[in-house]
């Protein structure tokens, strides 16, 4: 609230957007709409640099504050950097977050409308996926032409909120006049949708046709396919999208462009901001920054396997954030007893740094360690870090830009630029495309999971001999599990050995271009902790909002 910030109109200025090409959103918001970003396609890219971190903790690990402090800290030694992130979702806003849009001096600005209504992205998706899901049952209670499977409908509803009891639930009550034909359904939350994860991957308004045309809401009765073309509503949905294609412009603390847009969740969709967004970025910045949702084996994987493969980019380099107080958890620490938040437990966690650093070196691309410090860490755990990255061979920098701003990102900053001036990343995907698509999961599952192997269901296999056999094998997996574990076990911290992944069911997202197989216990619709945020967040008299972190 105290922060000196400008007009969005001048932030857009300095990287080159005319006032007359922005959707003003009040002062500090702004849609830059395809047509304003078509002016600069044929600009040669700057560099790309992914954030990513180890298995996320209660600690806290600090990824998105480290990101928005090193776009700071590259602004304040001079180099030209946009930013690029994803929006926060309503349900952890209001359930463990409390908010996402960095922390300290290390955040992007206004927050509190980022992390509520922003420009309604959020919401435009939410409406055209419901729309979508209505269309289904209206079809089927007007006479189901197109001999839809009631027991074989694979699209949900949808809402931006943690609401458990939604999970599983059953529609069409009260007859067909009234209700229509019941049937088995459930929730998912918004970021969960395929329509989320289709905004955020879709190049421009043509493909974002298209691949809501490919949509696959069930099967009909004799197994085929139906999709979102057959009911005839994609126009409808297209005009629900009409904003909400734009990517969204606002500024960090210190005045440094951000463009913020999309939001899929990473331990359920790809965990990453919109192809549109970072290609923006890198049109305007010599260095664009960007993040992956949750731990490198989740978004960092899906970015290099899924994001670079359809939107032809890769990375430079990749920053991987780790915290002292999130290693001694992966040692076998108890945050609730803090006799074991010991030095030795840290350094037993290192298993879980190493096994991300070697996971990411199999992509090419020359990995950073950020130590995002915290007031509690000492000198000696902090210099215990860095001594072993650099046995294992990574580079190490400080990071203390929740304290400090741009100015405690500048040694990450510097760290970043020597690798994007001196290095040349290799990057490769982990698996081809065209091997089935078992053989994609037990890719990531053995190489990046560590896991012996993989167990699958029966209901798995039938959908995966399903997804094959209707031509669509040749799609990547996204593969949804635990962001507590690197396992499919929230419980089981460090990098374990010895297990077998599980995988439960298996989804087909046809427009968004992936294969989901559902691992463990994981659930499409978050749940409320015992204590949510929501019982924080506040308003004052003057209006100001309190609670938001």
């Amino acid at each position: 609230m105290e922060a000196k910030v400008r007009p969005i109109t001048e932030i857009a200025a300095e990287i080159g957007i005319d006032a007359d090409d922005l959707y003003p959103y009040g002062k500090h918001v702004a849609k830059v709409p395809l047509s304003a970003l078509e002016k600069y396609k044929d600009r040669k890219d700057g560099k790309l640099v992914l954030v990513t971190a180890i298995t996320a903790t209660p600690a806290g690990e600090g990824k998105t504050v480290t990101t928005i402090g090193l776009i700071q800290g590259l602004k304040k030694i001079g180099k030209n950097v946009v930013g690029a992130l994803r929006e926060p979702s309503l349900g952890p806003t209001f359930g463990v977050k409390g908010g996402a849009t960095g922390g300290g001096y290390s955040q992007v600005y206004p927050m509190w409308d980022i992390d509520l209504h922003f420009t309604g992205d959020i919401h435009a998706v939410t409406s055209a996926h419901n729309l979508l899901s209505t269309m289904v049952d209206n079809h089927i209670a007007k006479g189901n032409e197109l001999r839809i499977d009631p027991t074989r409908i694979l699209f949900k509803k949808a809402m931006d909120m943690n609401a458990r009891e939604l999970r599983n639930v059953i529609v069409g009550l009260g007859g067909k006049t009234m209700g229509g034909v019941p049937r088995e359904a459930g929730f998912l939350i918004t970021s969960a949708s395929e329509i989320s994860a289709i905004l955020a991957l879709a190049s421009d308004r043509e493909d974002l046709r298209r691949r809501l045309e490919n949509i696959v809401i069930g099967y009909d009765y004799d197994g085929n396919l139906v999709t979102a073309k057959q009911l005839g509503c994609v126009g409808s949905m297209m005009v629900l999208l009409k904003d909400a294609i734009n990517p969204n412009l606002v500024q960090t603390l210190e005045g440094v462009p951000v463009f913020i847009h999309g939001f899929p969740f990473a331990n359920i969709a790809h965990g990453a901001n919109s192809i549109i967004a970072t290609r923006a970025a890198l049109k305007f910045g010599d260095i664009a920054v960007t993040e992956a949702g949750f731990a490198a084996d989740l978004g960092a994987e899906k970015f290099m396997d899924i994001v670079c493969r359809q939107a032809g980019y890769s990375p430079d380099a990749v920053v991987l954030v780790a915290s002292v107080r999130a290693l001694m958890m992966h040692g076998g620490a108890n945050i609730k007893d803090e006799s074991t938040m010991t030095t030795e437990a840290m350094v037993k966690g290192f298993s879980n740094l190493d096994k991300h650093i070697s996971n990411l070196k199999l992509y090419g691309c020359p990995v950073i360690v950020a130590i995002n410090r915290f007031a509690s860490d000492t000198d000696e755990q902090l210099e215990l870090i860095r001594a072993h990255c650099r046995e294992v061979g990574a580079r190490a920098a400080m990071s203390d830009v929740f304290a400090k701003g741009g100015e405690g990102g500048i040694e990450l900053a510097e760290a970043v630029t020597d690798v994007l001036e001196h290095e040349k990343a290799d990057y490769r995907p982990l698996y081809d495309l065209d091997i089935p698509i078992t053989e994609k999961i037990e890719a990531v599952a053995t190489k990046i999971y560590g896991a012996d192997g993989v167990v699958y269901s029966s209901k798995a296999k039938k959908a995966i001999a399903a997804i094959e056999a209707n031509g669509m094998g040749s799609f990547p997996v996204c593969i949804a599990k635990t962001q507590a574990s690197i396992t499919d076990d929230p419980s089981k911290k460090g990098a374990p050995t010895g297990w077998e992944l599980n995988v439960r069911e298996v989804n087909i997202s046809g427009g968004a271009g992936f294969v989901v197989p559902v691992c463990g216990e994981m659930n499409l619709m978050p749940g409320l902790p015992k204590e949510p945020a929501a019982l924080r967040i506040d308003m004052l008299p003057d209006g100001t909002i309190v609670g938001l972190k």
